[in-house]
């Protein structure tokens, strides 16, 4: 999969993709990345890629013609796919669009917007879907960028284990059970005798029932989800009723 990023800030991003899962997936040929430097496509002397708004206000908005001529250059080296801004008011990003990336199989161009914003002229003319990490504002958009990327690389085959992916939250539209490693008892605290009993059945039971609860505990509109989908089971839903869910 090729993804490029087109950033005025690209040392932001350098060391992000030079360590653990992301390195070895780069190495394994699974990650094509090219980081593209905005500045380098301004075309002035001062390689200015930001003015003043139109209407007044505060900040700087970043200018359209240096990202459409990086654009222009990363379509002609051959990514002809998608391409993703990130902004607030963009689409909330989630597992199941992450999947879906994967599952597209497209690659990618992923626009760091900074200061107030990116000159809606672009926009309109260049980005296929904006993308929200949720209701905050940060710095630009390298940071989103990184996420989605290392969200991604996680669900291609062969990046990681794939039984690994397969068990995390979100997978199964649950969150992940806690996980416990040694020593069995920390600061007085035992890992629950059911994972140290070599019975299969149970752990999978306990493992699921966890999840269960933790999902109603702290997201239990990820529940209505499921339920709408109809993933819990029978036995799904009469433990959740034991907990106090009531099914809508």
């Amino acid at each position: 999969m090729r993804i490029d990023i087109v950033s005025c800030v690209p040392d932001l991003l350098a060391g992000a993709f030079e360590e653990s899962i992301m390195k070895r997936a780069r190495d394994k040929g699974y990650l094509d990345l090219h980081i593209h430097n905005l500045h380098d496509y301004a075309y002035d002397r001062y390689r200015r890629t930001d003015d003043y708004p139109f209407g007044g206000g505060a900040g700087m908005v970043m200018m359209a013609e240096p990202l459409a001529q990086t654009v222009d250059f990363i379509r002609a080296s051959g990514n002809r796919g998608r391409v993703v801004s990130f902004a607030p008011n963009g689409t909330r990003l989630t597992d199941e669009r992450v999947r879906r990336f994967v599952a597209e199989g497209e690659d990618v161009v992923l626009i760091c917007g900074r200061y107030e914003g990116i000159d809606e002229r672009f926009l309109s003319t260049y980005v296929d879907e904006v993308v929200s990490l949720g209701d905050f504002v940060l710095s630009g958009g390298e940071l989103p960028a990184c996420a989605l990327i290392d969200a991604v690389v996680r669900q291609l085959p062969g990046a990681i284990k794939d039984l690994s992916a397969s068990d995390e939250s979100f997978a199964t539209g649950l969150l992940d059970a806690p996980h416990y490693t040694r020593p069995e008892v920390w600061r007085g605290m035992p890992v629950p005798p059911v994972l140290l009993s070599g019975h299969h059945a149970n752990i999978l039971d306990w493992t699921r029932k966890e999840s269960l609860a933790l999902t109603l505990r702290t997201r239990p509109d990820l529940i209505k989800i499921a339920n709408s989908s109809g993933l819990p089971d029978r036995a799904d839903k009469k433990y959740l009723r034991s907990l106090g869910w009531q099914e809508e």
